[in-house]
């Protein structure tokens, strides 16, 4: 029996001293008209599971496609943190690439989420952050007809807000007022209403570990293409386009995008391609860095049981040693 007791001594020793460690796992949340089943985004995801040795997921809200386009923002992110709250897999925290739209219920995750795991490194993949002055493309098909119907209406009212998903992050420059009063998600997720700023949501955004702005230099789906780094038109007017540093968002630091860029962990990424068409090379060189974040302690979880079982039937072996059929016991996954 002692030599037994040494080598559970020694065993737990060594448990004690070598960190246990595990891939951090990241999420992907797709664009408007698209879905998790699609080939598209299901090669993305394997791809950057591939390069990075991290597993990962992509988020599904609904049938993807439609309720892309006609579910409110607001609920889209609702069923997201309910999504991400109960997946075991992410309980420790986890990396998140949204894609377009996706950007939005990214950051909707973070800012709003209540009891949600922690958000280390967000990659935005052509993101509308500062909001687009125009509907993205649609098509000719059957939905498009339905969409187009309800943007002729007015873009702020409760009808086209709570039925059309892009109308939530559209802003008119010369139409603030409206937009202040009639959008249902972008004002809040840029904390923009004055009396109703909420510092949870800067202080969750800003304890991202990295923030990674990718804009693409031939964009013609967001305009300006500037949005994807926070840069927008000023209040008022088309003619000019400010830099994410000149605006009041920035400036007065509403979210923690100052805090986050004099912290250095701001990356503005700028990409070669049309909206969301990204090389292979650019996202292993942007994205799959962020990916591959650094090793973690774990204190209890099935990877450290496996691993103490591990040891200890090498420990057996090598010794030649016989396990006591009384003490042997089944450790629990």
């Amino acid at each position: 029996m002692a030599h037994v007791a040494l080598l559970a001594t020694f065993t737990l020793l060594i448990t004690c001293l070598v960190p246990i460690t595990y891939s951090v796992p990241f999420i992907v949340l797709h664009g408007i008209s698209d879905k998790c089943s699609n080939r598209g985004i299901m090669q993305f995801t394997q791809l950057l599971s591939n390069w990075s040795g991290s597993q990962g997921y992509c988020i599904e809200i609904g049938d993807g496609a439609w309720d892309s386009w006609t579910m409110p923002l607001m609920e889209q992110t609702a069923i997201a943190c309910d999504k991400v709250k109960g997946m075991r897999e992410l309980s420790e925290g986890y990396n998140m690439v949204g894609l377009s739209q996706g950007t939005m219920i990214g950051r909707g995750i973070i800012e709003f989420c209540e009891g949600g795991p922690s958000v280390k490194n967000f990659i935005s993949v052509a993101g509308i952050h500062a909001a687009t002055a125009s509907i993205p493309f649609c098509g000719s098909g059957l939905l498009c007809i339905l969409l187009d119907s309800l943007i002729k209406l007015e873009i702020y009212s409760n009808c086209v807000q709570e039925h059309l998903a892009p109308s939530g992050y559209l802003k008119i420059p010369t139409d603030i007022s409206e937009y202040l009063k009639g959008c249902g998600f972008l004002p809040k997720l840029n904390n923009e209403l004055a009396d109703e700023r909420n510092s949870t949501y800067k202080e969750r955004f800003s304890s991202l570990e990295n923030l990674v702005l990718i804009m693409f230099e031939q964009d013609k789906v967001l305009i300006p293409k500037e949005t994807s780094w926070f840069g927008y038109y000023p209040d008022g007017s088309f003619d000019t386009i400010l830099s994410a540093q000149e605006t009041p968002l920035y400036i007065e630091d509403w979210i923690g995008l100052k805090t986050l860029d004099e912290a250095g962990k701001v990356k503005f990424i700028n990409v070669s391609g049309n909206h969301l068409q990204i090389s292979q090379s650019d996202m292993k060189t942007y994205i799959v860095p962020y990916l591959k974040d650094t090793s973690t302690m774990v204190t209890e979880s099935s990877s450290s049981h496996r691993w103490l079982s591990s040891m200890w039937n090498m420990f057996v072996n090598l010794g030649g040693f016989s396990e006591d059929p009384h003490l042997l016991s089944v450790v629990p996954n």
